[in-house]
């Protein structure tokens, strides 16, 4: 049986609940959910609430932009990198509206060597986010 190593980012956002950023088994790095929060703040970038927590307005580039920068720090920090990307579930709250937006910005970001993706919609996340990534990357000697 393959043992798994926890991995902890100390640029990505603390995690909304018990749980790794990611954990390594053999030359697979699984990566928990990442949304777009900032590390040691609540803070979304382009989301504006309202006194209750209610989502008043939010910015899908924005959030796509920290969102990928997230898995990004998680990657390095354990030891593997965007390239090595190979497979991502992408959960969208508002497909119809964010779908075009986010699918822009991805086609930058992985213009030369894109991952395998299933992109979703769901009714919500855990935090007033508009997306969240789950990835798998390679990691180690190839």
């Amino acid at each position: 049986m393959s043992t798994s190593e926890r991995v902890d980012s100390q640029k990505a956002p603390e995690p909304v609940g018990l749980y790794p950023h990611a954990r390594r088994v053999g030359n697979l790095l699984f990566l928990s959910g990442v949304g777009p929060r900032e590390r040691g703040t609540k803070k979304i970038p382009g989301v504006e609430l309202d006194a209750e927590g209610n989502i008043l307005s939010y910015d899908i580039e924005k959030q796509c932009h920290s969102v990928f920068r997230n898995v990004r720090y998680i990657l390095e920090d354990a030891g593997s990198s965007w390239e090595r990307l190979v497979d991502v579930t992408v959960y969208l709250t508002n497909m119809k509206k964010d779908f075009p937006i986010y699918n822009r910005l991805w086609a930058e970001y992985f213009k030369d060597n894109p991952p395998c993706r299933t992109t979703l919609e769901i009714n919500a996340l855990p935090t007033p986010i508009a997306i969240e990534l789950k990835c798998i990357a390679t990691i180690g000697d190839e």
